[in-house]
């Protein structure tokens, strides 16, 4: 497949899953958009937002796009961990009448898992999810259980009624590839959304991709080649954010108390790679990583106490550093508080 078919085909795959969603999801093109190039960049997402932004309907109107299982787990104060994981439970065996243990997979044993309200349950569940996400596997006792391939975790949560929920703790947060923010619809949107949802209007929606299709676009985002030059400019952004640092910026220092791990490298990287090829180029440029800089970017930075009270938030920051920070290749190498970054 030459790079044009291969650009040809992601393509025509995005505009078929968006055309899709389209027909039940008004506006949210941005979240469709980070949602997309999460599951092509083999990533997971979290979304938050207020409720009623159709942050579940979303995913699972994504998920009847794909030729793929899916599983919807409610997080609840009272779910342990073998609710989502499955357990060993004692059978009679048929043939042999002998009494053996048999595993019962449980939802995370489908290819889209969409874990809805992740800070309404406890730490323990909330940790069950770790080592799915990052070595797609489950291990129950002694054996270990590989998960369905692609692997695909939507997780939502709240960010009002905090009483009884359960912030995720960052090693937890720091396995989803995005951040994602939904926001308020604007009023043309709201309107349609009222119309539509109060009518008989239903719309049907078709598979655009399979499994095995899902994993052949995967491997051909990887294989999009990156300059060295965005790369630098990837590292610089990340590399900024870690406090007490050669060539960390005033601002940082004073604003943040923890900073971004090399995972932000790798899913900027990644994303920008998916993102290229779902605007037809075979090449990817400073502008993919600065439109992914804050989806990436915001759960991995801790603000303090300081920047709480001078209401400074993690976008805030962001959107600092993408403006100090000279994208242009000559600029990058020569700024006199980046070369420091550079040597360390």
């Amino acid at each position: 497949m030459t790079p044009q078919e291969s650009i040809d085909k992601l393509s025509q795959a995005y505009q078929g899953i968006r055309e899709q969603m389209s027909k039940v999801i008004v506006g949210q093109s941005d979240v469709i958009d980070q949602l997309l190039i999460a599951l092509f960049s083999r990533g997971h997402c979290l979304l938050e937002g207020v409720p009623g932004l159709a942050k579940t309907l979303m995913i699972s109107t994504l998920a009847r796009t794909l030729s793929m299982t899916f599983a919807r787990i409610q997080f609840t104060p009272d779910l342990m961990p073998a609710d989502i994981t499955g357990t060993d439970v004692l059978q009679t065996n048929q043939d042999t009448g002998n009494r053996e243990f048999r595993f019962l997979p449980g939802p995370l044993f489908h290819n889209v898992v969409l874990a809805d309200e992740i800070n309404r349950t406890p730490p323990k569940t909330q940790a069950a999810l770790l080592e799915a996400m990052q070595e797609r596997q489950v291990t129950i006792g002694q054996t270990r259980h590989l998960l369905a391939d692609p692997f695909f975790v939507l997780a939502t949560q709240n960010p009002i009624e905090q009483e009884g929920t359960y912030q995720l703790p960052e090693a937890q947060q720091d396995r989803f590839m995005f951040k994602v923010f939904v926001r308020y619809p604007t009023f043309e949107e709201e309107r349609r959304i009222a119309r539509q949802t109060t009518s008989l209007q239903q719309g049907e929606i078709q598979p655009v991709l399979s499994g095995a299709e899902i994993l052949e676009l995967q491997r051909i985002v990887r294989q999009v080649p990156v300059t060295d030059h965005v790369v630098d400019y990837a590292l610089a952004l990340v590399r900024q954010t870690r406090i007490g640092e050669d060539g960390t910026p005033d601002y940082i220092n004073d604003w943040l108390s923890w900073g971004a791990g090399p995972r932000a490298v790798q899913f900027l990287l990644l994303g920008a790679k998916t993102r290229a090829l779902l605007n037809g180029r075979s090449h990817v440029s400073t502008d993919d990583i600065q439109a992914l800089a804050a989806p990436v970017l915001r759960h991995r930075i801790v603000t303090n106490f300081a920047a709480e009270s001078e209401g400074v938030t993690a976008d805030r920051v962001i959107e600092k550093l993408l403006a100090t920070t000279p994208s242009k290749e000559g600029e990058l190498t020569s700024d006199p508080q980046l070369k420091k970054i550079f040597a360390a």
